[in-house]
Formats: C-alpha cells, structure tokens, sequence
C-alpha cells in the first residue's frame, strides 16, 4: 500500500513537473517570438530613420544650390541698366536686393534683406521654410548698397553651395585664384575685386557691425583687416572705396567666423548677357 501510494505521488510530481516544463518551454518559444518581433520592429525603426535623415539631408543640400529654375531669374546686364532687371525677381520676393556672383565658384545666389538677421537664415527666396537659407543683407545696412561697409550672410553647407566655399579662401592658392565677383544691383552692376579673408569669431563687434562708417572708423576697419587676415592681397584699398564683406560659420567652432572681403567697384559698358557666366 505504502508503495503503491509513493508511487503514485511520484508520477503525480513527474506530471506536474513535465507540465511546468512544458508551460516555461511554450512560455520560452513565445518570448523569443515577442523578442525577434520587437528587434525587427527596432530594425524597421532604425532603417526608417535613417532613410528619413538621409532623404533629408539630400534635401537640405538640393535646395541649397542654385537650381536652374531660379538661375533663369539672373538679371541681364542691359536690363541692369535700363533698370529693368530684377522685375521677374521681385515678383518672386520683393526683399530681393542684389543677386552675388563670385567668379568660378558656386556662389551665384540672389540676395534678400529681411527686417531683421533672423528672418532669412531659415527662409528662402521664394519665402518657404529651409534649413539652408538665403544669401542675406544685414538689415542694418542700405539696401542699395551705398553704405561704405555692407555685409552679408549665408550658411556654410557641404558640396560647396551657399557660402560653403568661403572657407577655401583661407588657402593661398584658391585665394589667389578666385580675386573677382560681381554684384548686379536693380539700377546697376558692381565688380567685387577680394583683397583679404579673415577668420574671428561671431561677437567680434568691428566686423559684425555694418554700415555707413566714417572715413576714420573704415580706415581703421581696413588697417585690422590687413593686420589680422589668412590671406591678404594689396589692391591699393582705402576709405574712400565702398568694401563688401561675405561671413559663414567656420568648420572649427560654432563661434567661428570665416569672412571674405571685396572692394565694389562701379562697371558699365560691359557686353551684355547676365554676368558671371
């Protein structure tokens, strides 16, 4: 009897172990199907970032180049002095204030003036959203460039487009060989003749400050240009000329400025066709 009842508790335990096995078995199968499901659901996630980001990273870059819809708005030179030239681009934005050609390079943008240096370094010409920006005026200079220091901005971008070039002038050579750029203005036409490019930081007050400066304050302005710049080259510039100067971020700080300098220069007479081409 006693055996017998030993027995049988023993085959009960053994059953109801081998159910608890089999519960955590099936427990276990259904774990690792929940697991597989949510790393291929984090899979999925992750592939969809990152085609997202890099979808929209081309997206970013693509709007920054000048794209052929808007290169067709470049103003002719003959319409420039007939006055004429920016009647297609101001229909498009009436902030448009000069479109910015420096020679051989990617630097062939219209340029705006918003009310403030906010407005512009997320919009573009056309008014929509962009990470990449305009080229901008600073707000506090005149709009028709008659200020004796004019200033404008733009994002440095890879691939070379909006300022992304501007750090090149840091180099001897690409700052020997880019000396020129013009600006086409809505009554007429500015050569840019570059004489020096100069690395500071974004709370330097002498170079982030434009405008109608004195023959005194610009005099002082060129002497601290020359004294500090990468890259100088000596054009005979003085306080009498009118000095354009082009600023982007610098790759090394988020501080840091890289800002090219231009001497504007007056031309006519010129063969006609839209300059810099």
């Amino acid at each position: 009897m006693r055996t017998g009842r030993y027995l049988k508790g023993r085959t009960q335990r053994q059953s109801t172990e081998l159910s608890f096995l089999q519960l955590a078995a099936g427990m276990a199968r259904w774990g690792d199907r929940i697991l597989t499901a949510l790393l291929s659901i984090l899979l999925l996630v992750i592939l969809a970032y990152a085609s997202f980001a890099l979808w929209d990273t081309w997206r970013i870059y693509d709007s920054a180049g000048i794209d052929e819809d808007l290169l067709r708005y470049k103003p002719q030179l003959n319409l420039v002095e007939e006055g004429d030239g920016f009647a297609e681009l101001l229909q498009i934005n009436p902030e448009v204030c000069a479109w910015l050609t420096v020679e051989d390079t990617h630097i062939d943008y219209p340029v705006v003036q918003g009310e403030d240096n906010a407005k512009y370094v997320n919009t573009d010409v056309y008014g929509e959203f962009s990470l990449s920006g305009s080229i901008f005026l600073d707000y506090r200079n005149a709009g028709d460039f008659t200020d004796s220091y004019s200033l404008l901005y733009g994002h440095h971008m890879e691939g070379g487009v909006m300022f992304g070039e501007l750090a090149q002038f840091l180099k001897q050579d690409y700052f020997d060989e880019h000396p020129t750029g013009t600006l086409l203005l809505p009554n007429r036409a500015c050569r840019i003749e570059i004489f020096a490019c100069l690395q500071t930081d974004a709370y330097d007050t002498q170079v982030f400050y434009p405008g109608n400066l004195s023959e005194g304050e610009l005099n002082q302005f060129l002497e601290r240009i020359k004294e500090d710049s990468a890259q100088y080259r000596e054009i005979g510039v003085s306080s009498q000329d009118r000095v354009i100067a082009l600023s982007t971020c610098s790759d090394t700080s988020t501080n840091a400025r890289t800002v090219v300098f231009g001497r504007l220069i007056e031309i006519s007479n010129m063969e006609g066709g839209a300059m810099g081409e």
